[in-house]
């Protein structure tokens, strides 16, 4: 069976790779004796996949992994073998079995979209103005790693949010395709804020379908 587990990464996970999570999730797996399927060949790899690689830094509300089984398992007993064999960081907050015929996860992600969290005071019109002046531009040229692209095009949605007491801080949603992927510390970069000065959730991902 194929199974979709979508779960939370916070407090010092957020400093944890791809690949190290890769390998956390196989080593409670296994703690928790799920019958994980593995490639063949000399070097058999567990069939894992988890949908979109995280920025080391960033927490999480909601990272998606697909993992076959050999075997046919209730979703909720999935639940319950995993519950104890994995850090208190990582908490799973939804399981479902779906379609093994469907296309590879991370073939399915469209798009992710972000909290971040402003840890030096903003002026809350000047960024709201700032906010308006990308929303309304054409094209933002960027470079990385020596490659011009345009970034206004992986931005679908960027706002202000002001709550009651004053604290400004901003929501956004970029394109996470393969080879079309926004990145929130560009879009900060834009608009003037420090990376280092914020903390960044991704609060879903967004799928095809």
């Amino acid at each position: 069976m194929r199974v979709r587990i979508t779960f939370t990464k916070q407090g010092a996970l957020r400093y944890t790779g791809h690949l190290d999570l890769h390998r956390l999730w196989e080593r409670a797996m296994r703690r928790a004796e799920l019958p994980i399927s593995y490639s063949l060949g000399f070097h058999p790899q567990p069939k894992i996949s988890l949908a979109a690689a995280l920025p080391l830094g960033f927490s999480s509300r909601g990272e998606v992994l697909d993992v076959r089984l050999n075997e046919d398992i209730p979703v909720d007993e999935i639940a319950v073998r995993l519950k104890d064999n994995l850090p208190p960081d990582i908490q799973v907050t939804k399981i479902e079995s779906v379609d093994e015929r469907q296309p590879a996860l991370q073939t399915q992600v469209l798009s992710a979209a972000y909290d971040v969290h402003l840890t030096e005071p903003v002026v809350g019109a000047e960024l709201n103005r700032k906010v308006e002046e990308i929303m309304m531009t054409e094209t933002l040229p960027r470079e990385r790693r020596g490659k011009f692209y345009d970034l206004r095009p992986l931005i679908e949605m960027l706002s202000v949010v002001t709550e009651a007491n004053g604290k400004v801080w901003l929501r956004m949603t970029l394109s996470a395709r393969d080879g079309a992927t926004g990145r929130p510390e560009e879009v900060l970069s834009v608009l003037g804020i420090e990376p280092e000065y914020t903390r960044v959730e991704r609060t879903r991902l967004i799928f095809q379908g």
